[in-house]
C-alpha cells in the first residue's frame, strides 16, 4: 500500500492542491493578505509539482542527467522531498505564521523563489527546458514576490527574510547532498 503513496503521491498533490485553493476562500474571508498569501503557496507548489513529477519526469531527468544513468533519486526520495519536505514544511510555516508570527511565512516565499531561480538557472545551463519550469515561472516568481512583499508590509524588518532565504538554500542543499551521496555510492542505474 505505501508504495501506492510513494508512486502516486503527485495526482493526490494535485487533486488535494485544488481543494486548497477553494479553502483558501475561506481563509481570505477570516484573514489578512500576508497569511492569505503564505497559504496560498502550499497549492500552487502542489500544481507546480503536477508539471515537474507527473509521469516520474522529475526523477528521470535527474538521473540521466546529473547520474548519466546512476539512480541519484529514488521513488521514495521524491517522495520524501516533496510530501515532508514541502507539503509538510510549508503547512508548518503557514501554522506558526498564523500563531506566532507572520514573517516565517517567508520561508516559504523564498523557497518558492529559489526553486524557480534553480529551474530558470538549470534551464539556461542546459538550453532546454526541464520539467516544472514552466509553473516556476508563471506561479513561483509571482506568487513568492507577492508573498514577500505582503508579509513584509506586516512583519517589519530583515531578521525573517535572512532566515527565510536560510532556510530556503538549506532545503535545496539537502536535496543535492541527497543526489551527490546517491552518486557517490554509485548506485544501480536508473529505471
Amino acid at each position: 500500500m505505501f508504495e501506492r503513496f510513494i508512486e502516486n503521491w503527485v495526482y493526490g498533490g494535485a487533486l488535494s492542491g485544488i481543494a486548497l485553493l477553494i479553502v483558501a476562500v475561506g481563509i481570505a474571508a477570516q484573514s489578512g493578505v500576508a497569511l492569505l498569501a503564505v497559504f496560498l503557496l502550499l497549492p500552487i507548489y502542489m500544481l507546480h509539482q503536477l508539471e515537474e513529477h507527473a509521469g516520474d519526469r522529475f526523477r528521470r531527468v535527474v538521473n540521466e542527467r546529473i547520474g548519466g544513468g546512476i539512480e541519484v533519486l529514488t521513488r521514495f526520495d521524491v517522495f520524501i522531498i516533496n510530501v515532508v519536505g514541502v507539503w509538510g514544511v510549508f503547512a508548518l510555516v503557514f501554522a506558526l505564521a498564523a500563531t506566532v508570527d507572520v514573517g516565517i511565512g517567508l520561508i516559504a516565499a523564498y523557497t518558492t523563489l529559489i526553486n524557480a531561480v534553480a529551474h530558470t538557472a538549470q534551464a539556461v545551463r542546459q538550453r532546454s527546458s526541464n520539467p516544472g519550469l514552466v509553473t516556476a515561472l508563471l506561479l513561483f516568481v509571482p506568487a513568492g514576490l507577492w508573498t514577500v512583499l505582503s508579509v513584509s508590509r506586516d512583519s517589519p524588518g530583515w531578521t525573517w527574510h535572512v532566515i527565510a532565504i536560510a532556510c530556503g538554500i538549506l532545503l535545496h542543499a539537502l536535496i543535492m547532498v541527497r543526489v551527490v551521496g546517491n552518486l557517490r555510492r554509485g548506485r544501480a542505474p536508473a529505471v
